[in-house]
């Protein structure tokens, strides 16, 4: 090893770059018992999305671990500026990940959403079910363990599910804020940090709808290529809540009012 650096991170991991003779990687780095194979399944996601080859992402390396320590060691990918078809390429290609399916929504095993598991592992195949047992019960448990109390919340599961689309699920990369892309030396966006599922495609779309940060030339592309169901934006508070949930039980009080609004517009 030559040199490294620090190149930021979070709570949950450290992050470097190093050079080597080989070339320049990113290595992150954190506590393995406190965050069991959360690398191997954020490798396992890179992968996956790397064979669906439409958007990029950085290509896995090695993980593993040592002394206690979990690694994933990853390609290094320089930045740019934005090319002028950014956004609208973009967007296309998100539509073309989408169309990636399987007959049942999840994945054969579980993963992560920021530091919090995230159940997966199903052979429903419908959207609804999916949606509230898998990523809203889970998350409201752990929210009740927390002291925070929701009412309403069944009539709640019963309304959304006549509203959600009976679409098939698609791939997707499950945390899609603007922190999760970058721009690469092409001027083109590349993936990071996936949370990724077979889920429904309009999770993604909610999610870069609730922190703002994307172009609507993207979403103008996506809807060209691969058109979301009728009244979809009337839908997004429903799968935000999902995310919203995570920050609650993430970052606390804050998010609170957010969740409780959701919850009681649909009863």
């Amino acid at each position: 090893m030559k040199d490294f650096s620090p190149l930021g991170g979070g709570d949950i991991n450290e992050v470097f770059t190093v050079k080597t003779d080989m070339g320049k990687f990113v290595v992150k780095i954190n506590q393995e018992q406190e965050f069991p194979e959360m690398f191997k399944k954020e490798a396992m996601g890179l992968k996956q999305l790397a064979e669906a080859k439409v958007l990029r992402v950085p290509k896995v390396v090695d993980n593993g671990v040592e002394e206690n320590m979990g690694y994933l060691l990853l390609e290094h990918i320089s930045s740019s500026g934005k090319a002028k078809d950014f956004w609208e390429n973009f967007g296309v290609k998100l539509a073309q990940l989408h169309k990636n399916s399987q007959p049942t929504f999840g994945l054969n095993y579980d993963n992560y959403i920021g530091s919090l598991p995230q159940h997966n592992n199903t052979t429903t195949k419908d959207a609804a079910t999916f949606y509230i047992e898998k990523r809203l019960e889970p998350q409201l448990k752990l929210a009740r363990e927390n002291d925070y109390k929701f009412s309403g919340t069944d009539s709640f599961f019963k309304n959304i599910e006549d509203v959600i689309p009976k679409e098939k699920p698609a791939l997707i990369h499950g945390d899609l804020w603007n922190g999760n892309f970058m721009t690469d030396e092409n001027g083109q966006a590349c993936l990071i940090d996936p949370a990724i599922c077979f889920a429904p495609r309009e999770m993604d779309i909610a999610m870069m709808h609730l922190f703002s940060g994307f172009s609507q030339d993207l979403f103008k592309a996506y809807n060209q290529k691969f058109k979301l169901e009728e009244d979809w934006k009337d839908r997004l508070k429903i799968w935000q809540l999902y995310y919203l949930l995570v920050h609650l039980n993430l970052f606390g009080d804050s998010y609170y009012s957010a969740v409780d609004q959701i919850i009681s517009h649909y009863n």
